[in-house]
């Protein structure tokens, strides 16, 4: 988490040309810099040559509707690298919205969030520095800054929903810290909700210290937030963004993900081998005991009977099974797995092992490695854009890479 150390990584990435990192691409795309000098370059034949565009910024408002184009991504399991993304990012995450945009949250390194299109130009810088008093929230005059840490979209396609690693400005604590050890204390964090019309910032809501990973409820009702130094899960109301309940689930709570037809949300606890099981009727809670070491990230299985855990103490993938909470399948995939991405179809797992410097493709099935290649540096974040049905990875040393699926 020190920006030194990040800044060497961007500046090692940058010399030593991403573009000649990853496997050869099928066919070309477009793209383009805006306002900060963002680069796309389109592997349109990156055996040969990587040809560059720059375009004007936009500032028009991006449609938030599209539509999906008929295709099986996993047919093949295969990835082809079709663009790399450069510019003023450190990507910790990156996630889309189902309606052709994906976001890129840059933490305080970059106190940005940025914005692309389906082919990867920049869309829009979005800065992370809000005036809390025109939300209603009185202690911290002037403007305050988060550092965006992770994002989940609505399941309507109108909010982008942020949470903040740490807020900077009058009155808050010190720095957000994985080690939770700030003296004195760590401040309350906010989540920033984002209208994907307008994309800029037009609600927040307090949640706890450090707060990491968000998910919305299928039905849009709730937004739930996993507090890693508070050691528990805010549950927001969608529509106001105050808190319903805090629950209390152990150390180091981080990935969420949420069976909307059985009204249960999972929680990875990396601190531990448990992952919390919350009925979100009742918030009655219980744990699936012993999955593995830290589990980190959660996906559900399109028909909700497994649960795909990341264990980054383990160095593995497991599949749970949700009824008896048993692992029925495991497999290695690299040193310490983080985030992982699901195609549409269901039959594809798209893991980023951040130590490793791969991503991992895997059957759904059953675990099995179908392929793994090379990435720059701490790849970290993942998502599916399911109206191109491409994969986006999040490299932390400073670059985006998008696959055809």
């Amino acid at each position: 988490m020190h920006p030194t150390r990040l800044r060497a990584g961007i500046a090692l990435v940058v010399a030593l040309g991403v573009g000649a990192a990853v496997a050869v691409a099928r066919r070309d795309s477009s793209g383009g810099a805006h306002a900060t000098r963002a680069v796309v370059h389109i592997d349109a034949n990156p055996s040969t040559s990587t040809s560059r565009s720059t375009a004007a910024t936009s500032t028009s408002t991006p449609a938030t509707t599209t539509t999906t184009v008929p295709h099986d991504p996993a047919d093949d399991f295969v990835l082809t690298r079709v663009a790399t993304v450069n510019g003023a990012i450190s990507p910790k995450s990156v996630t889309a919205t189902g309606t052709g945009l994906v976001f890129a949250q840059n933490m305080m390194y970059r106190h940005t969030m940025t914005v692309y299109d389906s082919g990867g130009a920049l869309v829009k810088t979005i800065p992370d520095s809000v005036d809390l008093a025109q939300f209603g929230i009185t202690g911290h005059p002037g403007v305050s800054r988060g550092a965006p840490v992770e994002a989940a979209v609505d399941h309507a396609h109108r909010y982008m929903f942020a949470t903040n690693y740490s807020m900077y400005g009058a009155n808050f604590g010190p720095e957000g810290s994985d080690n939770c050890t700030g003296p004195g204390g760590l401040s309350p964090s906010y989540v920033y909700r984002v209208s994907l019309k307008t994309l800029a910032v037009d609600a927040v809501g307090q949640v706890g210290m450090v707060p990491k990973y968000v998910a919305v409820t299928p039905d849009d009702k709730y937004v739930l937030v996993s507090n890693w130094c508070s050691y528990d899960l805010s549950v927001l109301d969608y529509n106001t963004l105050r808190e319903v309940t805090r629950i209390h689930l152990g150390t180091y709570p981080r990935g969420i993900a949420i069976d909307g037809s059985t009204h249960v949300a999972y929680v990875a606890v990396m601190g531990s081998f448990d992952v919390a099981r919350i009925d979100l009727r009742t918030f009655a809670l219980s744990y699936f005991r012993g999955v593995g070491n830290s589990p980190r990230h959660l996906v559900l299985s399109n028909d909700g009977r497994r649960l795909f855990v990341t264990l980054n103490g383990d160095n593995r993938v497991e599949a749970v099974d949700t009824a008896t909470g048993q692992v029925v399948a495991r497999t290695e995939t690299g040193i310490q797995p983080r985030s992982m991405a699901i195609s549409s179809d269901g039959r594809a797992l798209y893991v980023v092992n951040y130590a490793s410097n791969t991503v991992s493709v895997l059957k759904a099935s059953d675990l099995s490695v179908v392929h793994t290649f090379p990435v720059p540096d701490h790849p970290i974040g993942i998502a599916y854009e399911p109206t191109q049905h491409r994969v986006w990875v999040a490299c932390y040393s400073g670059a985006i890479l998008v696959y055809d699926a």
